[in-house]
């Protein structure tokens, strides 16, 4: 068999909502492609809202994604690689993947080197110019008073809160218009392109956008939005030469 070597990324997945039951069968689209990715993938990289909300008391975690859960613990203990960076719904994600499923958990971007193309990961909330009441509102969240104080309350209330507010309040949630902004426009862009005068990065990949984009911000470099897993269902992969976004399409699998 062919020793894998593929590099994937996923983001945006937003498990749980608007309801569990509408999120379901997503959930199982999500793990088909996982299956079908653990064949010949070395590393997968997971960007961020793979649930609408995630809140991790000390002895409790949010019920339910158990197929998802189980299949990244499969894909793990096989000796695939896995990391996670939190996204703005779940931002309050603590050590339950590190000591649970061995996976590693970033809360900002991180750099990563694959066959001497150097990557620039990360969800891509709060970066870049402009958004300045969310990044306010992200300091608040991820202050560490605030999430003492959220503990307070018992997991029945704090959960079905948070969750509420996640889908009905795109303040809290963090929800832009999904709308392509024009290169000059979007911020992720604008972001990568600064970040490229102080070092060379050939991919910045990010999510959070929810739009699948593939721009060139440089002569070498790219940025790629990995769209979402709500309508595009696109993932990206890199295979040790080039960058692909691709749509998984069940079918052709």
């Amino acid at each position: 068999m062919q020793k894998p070597n593929k590099v994937y990324f996923a983001s945006d997945q937003h498990f749980g909502a608007p309801t569990p039951q509408d999120s379901y069968p997503r959930e199982q689209k999500f793990v088909a492609w996982l299956d079908m990715i653990k064949t010949d993938c070395h590393t997968l990289f997971l960007l961020g809202d793979l649930f609408d909300f995630w809140f991790e008391y000390k002895t409790v975690v949010p019920r339910g994604f158990v197929r998802v859960l189980g299949k990244l613990a499969e894909l793990r203990d096989s000796g695939i690689e896995i990391h996670f960076f939190t996204g703005n719904h779940d931002l309050w994600m603590g050590d339950y993947f590190e000591k649970e499923l061995n996976i590693p958990v970033y809360h900002k971007p991180k750099e990563f080197t694959y066959n001497n193309k150097v990557f620039l990961i990360g969800h891509g909330d709060g970066l870049g110019p402009g958004d300045k009441g969310y990044k306010r509102m992200k300091k608040v969240f991820t202050n560490p008073f605030s999430k003492w104080l959220y503990r307070w309350l018992h997991p029945d209330i704090g959960v079905k809160l948070a969750q509420y507010l996640s889908v009905k309040n795109k303040l809290i949630s963090g929800d832009a218009d999904v709308k392509f902004l024009g290169e000059e426009n979007e911020w992720l862009v604008l972001y990568s392109k600064r970040k490229l005068e102080s070092k060379h990065y050939d991919y910045f990949v990010f999510g959070h956008r929810h739009l699948p984009m593939v721009i060139k911000v440089g002569e070498n470099s790219s940025y790629i939005n990995l769209g979402d897993w709500i309508g595009y269902f696109t993932f990206g992969v890199f295979d040790g030469d080039s960058f692909e976004l691709k749509e998984y399409k069940p079918e052709e699998a």
